[in-house]
């Protein structure tokens, strides 16, 4: 298989976060697992203090001399800072933009797959950015692109109005759409209920499952837009690597 090329437009990874073996400078501050200051040693030294305890060393502030790590639980860290992140994201009242990526020869299935996704954005309050981006000699026949966002806003017409038409940008064509209002007043009702809900189970020590999994189903579905563009861009790949007139196997 092709190596995929580096796409500088693309998200990029944020940094990250060093833990047990991968902390490899010769000595750390140390923070124990209940706050308390350990003072500096070795990081080997401080790795086995870790791992006594069945916990992890992890480093929080690489920047300083030497680097800051405390001693705790990997995994409900991640968790704790997870929920952290939704928490301001619950108080915030920025509508965001999901994108959805196609090519002009994305075929029929993965198009209606994707336009499902956007119904489903657009039902959670998200504005939707549709983006055609195109290769080569893509770019000389822009009329497929445009024959795609406009079956794109027919099948949405019911639930979101259009923002700005198709057009191009560079070598994209790009369409915006957005929840109509009536559909927004109904998101907004839903949040307000699911707020309710939540701040009762906190109260009586429940878990609010039902909210938490409604957010996870649209990170899963972002998740599975991301593969399925990596899916297409490898395929491509592999076909620009083949002999001129060899076709790709199915």
């Amino acid at each position: 298989m092709a190596m995929r090329r580096f796409d500088p437009r693309g998200p990029q990874r944020g940094p990250q976060i060093r833990i047990n073996q991968r902390i490899r400078v010769p000595e750390v501050r140390v923070i124990g697992d209940a706050g308390e200051m350990l003072g500096i040693m070795q990081t080997q030294e401080a790795l086995r203090r870790a791992q006594e305890r069945g916990l992890d060393l992890v480093e929080v502030n690489p920047k300083a001399e030497p680097p800051v790590c405390k001693i705790l639980d990997f995994g409900k860290f991640k968790y704790d800072e997870k929920k952290k992140a939704r928490e301001a994201k619950r108080k915030q009242s920025v509508v965001e933009i999901k994108e959805i990526k196609l090519r002009p020869k994305t075929d029929d299935h993965d198009l209606q797959f994707k336009t499902r996704a956007a119904h489903r954005f657009l039902e959670a309050g998200h504005k939707v950015k549709f983006t055609v981006r195109f290769r080569g000699r893509e770019i000389t026949h822009p009329e497929k692109a445009q024959e795609q966002l406009d079956w794109i806003m027919k099948a949405c017409e019911e639930v979101a109005n259009v923002e700005v038409r198709p057009a191009m940008e560079q070598r994209t064509m790009t369409l915006l759409i957005a929840p109509k209002p009536a559909l927004m007043q109904k998101v907004a009702q839903a949040r307000a209920l699911a707020e309710k809900a939540r701040q009762k189970a906190i109260q009586e020590g429940r878990a609010p499952a039902a909210i938490e999994s409604k957010e996870d189903e649209i990170e899963m579905l972002e998740q599975e837009l991301e593969d399925r563009d990596r899916g297409e861009d490898d395929e491509e790949d592999d076909e620009n690597e083949l002999p001129p007139g060899q076709s790709p196997p199915r």
